[in-house]
């Protein structure tokens, strides 16, 4: 019998909510094979996910079982699935970058609360990995969670646009510690990264020219209301660009990619337009316009349980630093950046999957 694997995070919002949910409706559907990449994913099933830490600010979370926080607001998400008190009671981690000047009306943090001890609370908890989901922007809060998970002798997974496990300076602390990091910023299924990427690559395959593009998304969810602040947006537009322009055969100069603006009725609804601008043959120009809608945090959540059950793996296999061929397949930022097709099957032969 496959060992439980055992998770922490960073940021209870969305993102988190969604993979909790998710992974209570697969154990409890144990059949469906419905929104998934892989069931089994190596040993691993969804069921052998169990989470055992939990670090937020928000004070309408922190104190409150796991089980709790993650439908507490500001979350918005559509219900997936019931999950019951889970014993994990969600600590109080430090604020740092993790908040926006202007979403501290929707992140109520008492400064007059005590912070837990990250790295103790990481090492009493057993976890085998920890999964950074703090907002966009969170460039310190990212790296001090980062190095806790270093001190804590556990995997790292980073959600996020920062440029953590694709840095060779942290790849090599990661390696000298003999524990494995995969990232940065986490793809959704079929999302605006994946779905732009795969339409250049068709037009470009079919021998055509791609002259500009742009790619807006809105939505209503906080992380959506966080990166109004352009300032915490750096990281992302960075992140989105070169995810498409790096598997392209031609430079690229007249792009524009990344979140446009705040609806708040959306919710957690995304929708994302995309046009493309180019030459076919005889150099006749043509446009392509799409328009995307979709849930935006369960949409990452089919990829984030294959990154924890490729982590568990690593660690069983005492892999160490860069975990390249998940990391390449799938977040936007990877160490190496590579076609979807060639990571996917790299991702196959390492880890003998159907």
């Amino acid at each position: 019998m496959p060992q439980k694997i055992k998770v922490a995070i960073a940021g209870v919002g969305n993102c988190a909510s969604s993979l909790i949910q998710g992974c209570a409706y697969y154990n409890k559907t144990s059949g469906s094979d419905v929104g998934l990449l892989h069931h089994k994913f190596g040993a691993y099933e969804i069921g052998d996910i169990e989470f055992v830490a939990a670090f937020d600010v928000d004070r309408r979370k922190v104190g409150k079982d796991l089980a709790t926080a993650i439908m507490t607001e500001p979350n918005c998400i559509k219900t997936i699935h019931k999950v019951n008190k889970m014993g994990v009671v969600v600590k109080k981690g430090p604020v740092l970058d993790g908040v926006a000047e202007h979403m501290k009306q929707t992140f109520l943090v008492d400064e007059k609360q005590v912070k837990c001890n990250v790295n103790t609370e990481l090492r009493c908890s057993g976890a085998d990995m920890l999964i950074c989901y703090l907002p966009v922007g969170s460039a310190k809060a990212a790296r001090f969670y980062a190095q806790a998970a270093l001190n804590a002798n556990i995997g790292f997974i980073n959600a996020i646009p920062e440029f953590i496990c694709s840095d060779s300076r942290w790849i090599r602390r990661f390696k000298e510690k003999r524990l494995p990091c995969a990232g940065d910023d986490i793809k959704s299924q079929i999302g605006a990264t994946i779905i732009h990427r795969a339409l250049s690559r068709l037009i470009e395959d079919r021998g055509q020219i791609i002259d500009s593009t742009f790619q807006l998304n809105v939505g209503g969810n906080s992380d959506f209301e966080n990166m109004l602040d352009k300032d915490r947006l750096l990281s992302k537009r960075k992140s989105k660009t070169q995810a498409l322009t790096s598997i392209l055969d031609h430079k690229l100069t007249n792009v524009r990619i990344g979140p446009s603006d705040y609806i708040s009725h959306l919710k957690d609804n995304k929708i994302c337009y995309i046009n493309i601008k180019g030459r076919q043959f005889g150099n006749i120009p043509f446009e392509l316009d799409l328009k995307l809608s979709v849930e935006d945090s369960p949409n990452s959540v089919g990829i984030m349980v294959d990154v924890i059950r490729a982590m568990k793996i690593a660690l069983d296999n005492k892999e160490s630093g860069h975990l390249e061929e998940i990391s390449s397949l799938m977040f936007k930022s990877p160490k190496k950046q590579l076609r979807d097709d060639v990571a996917r099957k790299l991702v196959k032969k390492k880890y003998q999957l159907a």
